[in-house]
């Protein structure tokens, strides 16, 4: 706390709006887009890089928030007064740090895989600095921040420096998915024994089902992709590029926003709709513009 003191006492108006603005490279929203951009028409093969990364760690780091319940720092010291602005989305337990958790899983993987040192080092200070706009903003602690950072720095460079045998050997395709299947469904298990016991709120067992329900779509929608349609991100003409990813985007977006009046409020359709949020991305949509290539292609030949 004394930093985050020492840090409250160094604020001024424009410091607030820039690092405000920094904090944005930790939201889900942005690193969703990002990756969705990758992978439909840029680099398959890094999208899913970045994927199993940030699913992974986003299931560890939920898993250690509700294990640990440790509330935010003007919790803590009442006395101590974070950023307005960035109380809303400070939603959740403190420890360790979404956002952080975000932007790491994002960056570190380009700045492992870049052979470009410039990009590498500014993969290195987004990151940081993301992390350091938590602590300034006084939504987190050092210790929820680095502890997040350490997390996502060891799944992307494990991820990465495996990446051959997830991406390239079909053997361990069936083992991969049913490992990250039974670890999301036992952090499922444990979330909802948390719950049943009053032990954390209705709001904090509904943010780890989210990342529950997620990471198994990313494991079926992966599997399914991989074995059955590898679809190709290449078209002809930037215009299209740029339609699919604003088609996509505006789909889930509609997707996010509409799909609990269809399937409820309860817990587990908080963790449906973020299976079928990533199933769209990873294989319902390219399935489409799938289809849609084929029918270009035949209706040419014609």
């Amino acid at each position: 706390m004394d930093f985050l003191r020492l840090l409250e006492g160094i604020r001024s108006p424009l410091f607030n709006k820039i690092f405000q603005f920094v904090t944005y490279f930790g939201q889900e929203l942005l690193i969703i887009a990002f990756i969705c951009t990758l992978y439909w028409c840029v680099n398959k093969r890094f999208a899913y890089i970045l994927g199993f990364t940030y699913f992974t760690a986003g299931l560890c780091v939920q898993t250690l928030k509700i294990t640990f319940r440790i509330p935010r720092p003007w919790v803590i010291d009442p006395n101590f007064h974070p950023v307005e602005s960035a109380v809303p989305a400070a939603t959740g337990y403190s420890f360790p740090s979404g956002h952080t958790q975000g932007a790491t899983s994002l960056f570190a993987p380009i700045a492992f895989h870049t052979k470009k040192r410039i990009l590498s080092f500014l993969c290195v200070c987004a990151f940081l600095l993301v992390g350091f706009s938590r602590m300034y903003l006084g939504v987190h602690t050092p210790k929820d921040v680095l502890v997040s950072m350490g997390i996502s720095l060891f799944f992307a460079w494990l991820i990465t420096h495996f990446s051959h045998i997830l991406l390239d050997m079909e053997c361990y395709r069936k083992r991969i998915v049913f490992c990250l299947i039974c670890l999301a469904a036992l952090i499922s298990i444990y979330t909802l024994f948390l719950l049943h016991t009053d032990t954390i709120d209705y709001k904090y067992a509904a943010d780890c089902l989210k990342a529950c329900g997620a990471g198994i779509g990313f494991a079926v929608g992966w599997y399914i992709e991989q074995t059955y349609l590898q679809f190709d991100v290449k078209t002809k003409h930037i215009y299209t590029q740029v339609l699919k990813v604003i088609i996509g985007l505006l789909i889930a977006l509609l997707i996010k926003s509409f799909l609990p009046f269809l399937i409820g409020e309860s817990i587990f359709s908080k963790m449906a709709e973020y299976f079928i949020l990533v199933l769209w991305i990873l294989v319902l949509y390219p399935y489409c513009f799938n289809r849609v290539n084929k029918f270009s292609l035949q209706k040419s030949i014609d």
